[in-house]
This record gives C-alpha cells, sequence and structure tokens, in this order.
C-alpha cells in the first residue's frame, strides 16, 4: 500500500474522531499523531486533508448535498460522509492529484472502511461532483484520463 493510501487512511480516522469530540483539527491531529506513532512520511499529506477539509467543510458539504439525492449528510455514516469531504478537497484544491486516482481512492478506503454499499455511493457522489466540476470548467487539475 503506498504513502498516500495510507496518509488517506490516516486523515479519515482523524476527521472520524473529530465527529465524535469537539475539538480543533490541530489538536485531533495531534492527539492522533502522538498517540499512534505516525511514521513522518505520512504526516504532511494527512495534515494536509485534514486541515483542508476542516478550513473548506460548508463548501465541501454543499458539494456533497447537491450531489447526494436522497441522502442528506446527517443520515450517511461517518466513514462514507468524512471520505466524500477528502474526495471533493482533492477534487477542488488539489489541482496535482488527477481526479480519476482522488475518486478511485475514496473507492477504495470505503469498501475497506464502510459498509457493504460505500465503494458505489462514494463512486457515485464523486463522480457527479467530478462531472458537474468539468462540464462547469471548475477544474484545473491535470486529467490523465485521456491518455
Amino acid at each position: 500500500m503506498g504513502k498516500r493510501r495510507k496518509s488517506r487512511e490516516l486523515a479519515l480516522k482523524v476527521l472520524f474522531f473529530m465527529e465524535f469530540i469537539d475539538i480543533d483539527p490541530e489538536d485531533a491531529i495531534e492527539i492522533i499523531f502522538n498517540n499512534f506513532e505516525i511514521p513522518e512520511e505520512l504526516r504532511e499529506f494527512s495534515e494536509d486533508l485534514v486541515m483542508g477539509v476542516s478550513a473548506n467543510k460548508e463548501k465541501i458539504d454543499s458539494y456533497i448535498s447537491n450531489a447526494s439525492i436522497n441522502w442528506r449528510l446527517e443520515r450517511m455514516n461517518n466513514v462514507d460522509k468524512n471520505l466524500l469531504r477528502m474526495g471533493v478537497y482533492e477534487l477542488l484544491f488539489r489541482e496535482d492529484i488527477p481526479p480519476k486516482v482522488t475518486i478511485n481512492e475514496a473507492v477504495e478506503i470505503g469498501k475497506k472502511y464502510g459498509t457493504e454499499e460505500s465503494g458505489s455511493f462514494i463512486n457515485g457522489v464523486l463522480d457527479s461532483i467530478y462531472n458537474r466540476l468539468k462540464k462547469n470548467e471548475l477544474l484545473k487539475k491535470l486529467d490523465f484520463s485521456h491518455e
């Protein structure tokens, strides 16, 4: 498993932790990193995801709400919701990560940590958001899907 996948899984754990305790992202990161002896090479990308999701949560959640027909954020399980948030953050703010990689990573982590339906649910929501961003020319990423 690659460093980015492990970093995403770590970020998911921090965001999941934050769902249950009202805590600043910096403090949540510190608690998780210190209590679980996280290798240095995983910290930077994980921290970027947690801080980026936290700083842009309202905007990210609005994209998810608009794309997840019949599923309010409050009804989503915490794994799916936070994987969607990380995926939308990457789609909107991480131009260095191809959209297909972002979506695939979220789907695979969802299959590992979520429910039986998590992979297809996450794929559907992120794909919808990706297509809307692409259609409205709001996506400024490198897209390697045509190579």
